[in-house]
C-alpha cells in the first residue's frame, strides 16, 4: 500500500508521543494534530489531546493563559515548536533574519514558545522544509533556547526534530542533535547538504519505518474524520474528508 509523504510524517510523529498523557497542538499545525489523534487512537484514549482553538478537540476553558498554567503544573506533556531557523543547538527563531532590531526579514514572534520550551518535557520540534535556510549553524535570533546553563530550572526542552528528509533526537548532556533515521527516498548525502549544523550519527543509520496498512487505514479512516475539525484544508486535501 502506498502512502503520502504527510503520511509517514505523521505516523513517524505518532511513535515519538507513545506513552504521553496530555499533548497540546496548535492551530496551525496539522500533521502533527493528526499524529496526536492516531496516538490517542493507538493508546485507546489514554493519551489527551488538546487542539488550540479547534471546536471539539478543545480541552481548556482559558485558552493560551490555561495552557501555560498547565504546563507550568506539569500536566502536559507534549508540544510542539517549529522556527523560521532552528540551529544544531536546538535553539529556535521565530522573530526574523539579520541582526536584531534590523531584521531584513521580520516573522510572527515568538508568543509563548519559550516559556513552554522550558516546561513541557517533551518538545518536538517540527518544519517540513530542510534547507540550509532553515537548518543553519546559528540562528539569527533565539527566541527560544534549547539548552540552559547548569543550575537553571528547566523540566522541559528539545526531544526530538523531524523533517521532510529525516529524524534527530536530541542530546541533552552533548546539547547536539543525532540522526535517528533517515525517510524513504532520501540519503544521507542529501540530508549532509541541506543543513547547515553537525551532528552526530551511527555508520549505519536506519530508514525510517514506513506506515503499516493498520496505521494507514486508520488515518484514511476514523482520524481523518477527526482531523476534519481543525484542519478542514488539510483533510480534504490528503485525506479527501470534508468537515
Amino acid at each position: 500500500m502506498g502512502y503520502r509523504p504527510e503520511e509517514l510524517l505523521i505516523t513517524t510523529i505518532a511513535r515519538l508521543l507513545d506513552g504521553v498523557g496530555h499533548v497540546a497542538v496548535g492551530v496551525s499545525s496539522p500533521i502533527p494534530g493528526s499524529a496526536a489523534l492516531l496516538q490517542r487512537h493507538l493508546s485507546g484514549g489514554k493519551t489527551q489531546v488538546t487542539v488550540l482553538n479547534s471546536k471539539n478537540l478543545q480541552t481548556l476553558n482559558d485558552g493560551a493563559g490555561e495552557l501555560f498554567d498547565r504546563a507550568a503544573q506539569g500536566r502536559i506533556g507534549a508540544f510542539f515548536l517549529s522556527g523560521g531557523q532552528i540551529d544544531g543547538q536546538a535553539n529556535i527563531n521565530l522573530v526574523g533574519i539579520g541582526d536584531y532590531p534590523r531584521h531584513t526579514v521580520r516573522w510572527s514572534g515568538s508568543f509563548g514558545s519559550a516559556m513552554l520550551y522550558y516546561l513541557v518535557p517533551r518538545v518536538i520540534l517540527f518544519r517540513e522544509e530542510h534547507t540550509r535556510r532553515t537548518m543553519v549553524e546559528k540562528v539569527d535570533f533565539i527566541s527560544a533556547p534549547g539548552t540552559s546553563a547548569e543550575g537553571v530550572y528547566r523540566p522541559g526542552g528539545p526531544y526530538a526534530l523531524i523533517t521532510s528528509l529525516g529524524l534527530f533526537a536530541f542530546d541533552k548532556t552533548r546539547a547536539r542533535f543525532r540522526l535517528n533515521s533517515i525517510h524513504p527516498g532520501h540519503s544521507l548525502e542529501e540530508i549532509l547538504d541541506n543543513t547547515g549544523f553537525e551532528f552526530d550519527r551511527d555508520e549505519v543509520i536506519p530508514e525510517t519505518a514506513a506506515p503499516s496498512a493498520e496505521w494507514l487505514g486508520l488515518l484514511r479512516g476514523k482520524i481523518a474524520g477527526e482531523v476534519a475539525d481543525p484542519y478542514p484544508k488539510f483533510a480534504h486535501a490528503v485525506f479527501g474528508v470534508s468537515a
